[in-house]
């Protein structure tokens, strides 16, 4: 994964809105201040993902996974990028 400096960062995080971002990814649903959806880091089937808009921050109540909007698209590409490693060996 290639290191990036705490200003690129910095500038992805204060030019995205996290709901915004997360929801092209997932469902969100409205719950009180927040949003929730099922997370996309592991299976589960009642959700238990959080995206806070005003802290600008996610975090899932099943596995752990949390932080801002650089770290879930980091997180999330990476793991389609692994999905898609291994699908490529079983078709070898």
């Amino acid at each position: 994964m290639p290191i990036y400096s705490s200003e690129v960062i910095e500038e992805v995080v204060s030019r995205n809105d996290i709901v915004d971002v997360i929801s092209g990814y997932i469902k969100l649903k409205k719950s009180g201040s927040s949003y929730v959806g099922l997370c996309p880091f592991h299976n589960e089937k009642s959700p238990s993902f959080s995206v806070s808009p005003n802290k600008q921050m996610y975090y899932c109540f099943g596995c752990g996974a949390g932080g801002n909007v650089f770290t879930f698209i980091i997180g999330f590409e990476q793991g389609k990028s692994h999905i898609s490693r291994q699908i490529g060996r079983a078709h070898v």
